[in-house]
């Protein structure tokens, strides 16, 4: 298994309340070249999560950060006009959460970090830092 250091928060900027799943954001990405989903779990509306991209298997969700850590992605993160928002809905918040936590059991070296630490984006449209800190 790969020395992961980061769990790394991002949002699919897709618009509020449109929900799509690990084999939707797969074919995007493979649209896009990549040989598979770039993200290691997927969180639903639901708050479901599905599993993407193998653990053992590097990521593609963040340039320079892909080979220590593990990228989570919740659908949403666009307002209805398109502009960047926290639109997770109480299931998604309780199961990224959920997610999260058992992440952080497995790899009790990781600190969860927001995508926009590391990249000029709005992702994932919500403080993670802050609400992730007891973490």
């Amino acid at each position: 298994m790969r020395d992961i250091t980061e769990i790394i928060v991002h949002c699919t900027a897709t618009k509020a309340g449109q929900d799509f799943c690990a084999a939707d954001i797969d074919r995007w990405h493979r649209d896009r070249g990549f040989d598979s989903i770039g993200y290691h779990y997927v969180v639903r509306l639901d708050g479901n999560f599905e599993a993407g991209r193998p653990e053992a298997k590097a990521g593609a969700h963040c340039k320079g950060h892909n080979s220590r850590s593990i990228g989570v992605v919740y659908v949403g993160g666009l307002d209805a006009a398109g502009n960047p928002a926290d639109t997770r809905t109480p299931q998604q918040r309780a199961g990224l959460l959920k997610l999260l936590h058992w992440l952080r059991v497995r790899f009790p070296r990781a600190r969860v970090r927001p995508h926009r630490d590391f990249a000029a984006k709005a992702c994932p449209c919500f403080d993670a830092t802050k609400e992730y800190a007891a973490l």
